[in-house]
């Protein structure tokens, strides 16, 4: 795997080069000083993945990827390692089509690169996204499996609940699809976004920020409630387990999606009381599209992103070739779809 490596630090450069290389098979292809430098270089020479930095002279990362994936769509994996304040920035990407985001290793005193075990496991999984199936492993795990003697909590089972999975793009997608429901609409939603937990908190913030609804990171235990926004943090997976709470749990473990909306559709559909509405929106790979189906069996609306308005026609496109989704929809109308099918339960 030919990788590039945008950033204008030298000791993050060679502690991202001292890690790309420690893997056989995997080779700097080149280097960008700042994201100007990192378009031209693209467009003559596109490289498999491109890691990118976030603050940099000339032209910052965001903007270098917005115009890569304009003139040379690639593989963009956001490498940052300035988090505060800088969320935005990262948001900002992901929305033009970066994949994920992750903290820049460091140069350790001995000189050996610290940090770079989950650089590697992001760009692994970049590199399964399109034809992993993991359908095999969530069923291993147990999570898809009903508990018919659970005991139920009948009160929370009963709020209506927006399920929403995203990936490439998201960020930016999910801002558009809350902002279009009525915060007085009197029902629980629950995110997973592909992104790492270190980025996680972040996008809480942001998301409540730019959308004013109450929006926080779920925890172990927690209920749906109407009215607050729940999102995976971790790099496990956000599961409802028996009763109707959340946990995470790190099964299936070779998945490449992290946290997977697969596992948390999944088990939407085994352990919520009543059918809500799922909602698959732009992503790279394949992830959510089984979930969403069983969701639409168990008798949920199923909506999925249309693709003139996908920044990668991934997930959707996954979701529609297995008939999962109910309705394709424009992005914009997405939002008044759910809150409108929300209201006929």
């Amino acid at each position: 795997m030919r990788i590039a490596i945008v950033n204008d630090l030298l000791l993050a450069v060679e502690a991202l080069r001292r890690v790309v290389s420690s893997v056989p098979g995997y080779q700097v292809s080149w280097i960008a000083r700042d994201g100007a430098e990192a378009v031209r270089k693209c467009q003559a020479d596109r490289p498999d993945v491109i890691l990118m930095d976030m603050l940099m002279p000339i032209m910052d990362g965001a903007e270098a990827t917005k115009r890569i994936m304009q003139t040379c769509p690639t593989t963009i994996l956001v490498v940052s390692s300035t988090l505060g304040g800088n969320f935005a920035k990262v948001f900002e990407a992901m929305g033009y089509g970066a994949v994920d985001a992750v903290k820049t290793p460091t140069l350790g005193k001995n000189g050996d690169a610290e940090g770079g075990a989950l650089l590697l496991v992001k760009i692994a999984a970049i590199a399964q996204m399109k034809d992993k199936s993991e359908q095999s492993a969530l069923l291993k795990s147990g999570l898809l499996r009903q508990d018919e003697n659970a005991k139920r909590k009948s009160s929370s089972l009963s709020v209506p609940l927006i399920a929403i999975g995203a990936s490439t793009g998201g960020p930016n997608a999910i801002v558009e699809v809350l902002t279009r429901i009525p915060k007085d609409l009197p029902a629980a939603v629950v995110i997973t976004q592909h992104i790492t937990i270190d980025f996680a908190p972040g996008l809480a913030t942001w998301l409540a920020e730019m959308c004013k609804w109450p929006v926080r990171i779920a925890r172990d235990s927690d209920i749906p409630r109407a009215g607050e926004v729940l999102i995976a943090g971790t790099n496990d997976h956000l599961a409802m387990i028996s009763g109707g709470s959340f946990r995470y749990t790190a099964e299936p473990a070779d998945t490449p999606y992290r946290p997977s909306v697969d596992v948390l559709f999944g088990t939407l559909a085994s352990h919520w009381k009543k059918p809500g509405v799922a909602v698959l929106l732009t992503g790279m790979g394949r992830d959510g599209a089984k979930g969403l189906l069983t969701l639409k069996e168990k008798g949920w609306y199923t909506i999925a992103q249309d693709e003139k308005t996908s920044v990668v026609y991934g997930m959707p496109a996954a979701a529609a070739e297995k008939g999962a989704a109910m309705r394709i929809l424009p992005l914009h109308e997405i939002g008044e779809s759910v809150a409108r099918n929300i209201r006929k339960l």
